[in-house]
């Protein structure tokens, strides 16, 4: 078993193992897995969306960090899009103010 890069996925340390990514605390394959978040611990939506943001409106896609603040993300649907600190004040606000 040859690690060759090391990363992170959803709050948890991943590696590149035998030319696939793995969880380093379990070994299994990322491609699949539908692990909850590592850091709020929650599942994500039956859309796909991370399980602390849920569904948010004019979003075309966004990423809670999962406990980096610098890897969240908003990208809204004309493209345009905020990053770290930027996107934690966009997301509180969406978050605040979506659909229930």
């Amino acid at each position: 078993m040859k690690t060759t890069a090391k990363s992170k996925f959803k709050g948890y340390d991943i590696a590149y193992v035998n030319d696939e990514w793995v969880f380093c605390d379990t070994g299994e394959p990322t491609i699949g897995n539908n692990r909850c978040c590592g850091h709020c611990s929650r599942d994500s939506t039956k859309e796909g969306h991370d399980g602390c943001l849920g569904t948010l409106k004019g979003i075309m896609n966004a990423c809670c960090g999962h406990g980096v603040v610098d890897d969240k993300y908003v990208q809204f649907l004309d493209g345009f899009s905020v990053r770290g600190e930027d996107a934690e004040v966009v997301l509180e606000v969406l978050k605040k103010y979506r659909e229930k």
